[in-house]
């Protein structure tokens, strides 16, 4: 497995929820994300690598809970990387 600084692989998103696992409220539009293992606050660029779209993302909350995914992004920044469902992804903590 690679480096959570480090990783590539299916990025899906999500559009609902009341409250993010570190307990702010989730807003859909916002440029945050789910990861399973950084900290909370932890900035990463997510490029999107079938169309070399990025943004740079906050995690705020926990997951994806599909197997094989490796981020889940909030619907604001998965519509700026242009993804309709889900897509191959490169992720890179940003200091």
């Amino acid at each position: 497995m690679q480096p959570a600084s480090a990783q590539s692989g299916a990025a899906s998103w999500y559009g609902s929820g009341h409250r993010t696992a570190n307990g702010e409220r989730f807003n859909p539009n916002g440029m945050t994300a789910a990861h399973r293992s950084l900290p909370f606050g932890t900035r990463v660029r997510v490029e999107n690598k079938r169309n070399g779209r990025s943004v740079v993302v906050r995690i705020n909350d926990r997951g994806p809970f599909v197997r094989g995914r490796i981020i889940d992004l909030a619907k604001g920044s998965a519509r700026a990387l242009g993804m309709g469902g889900t897509t191959y992804v490169a992720l890179s903590v940003v200091n």
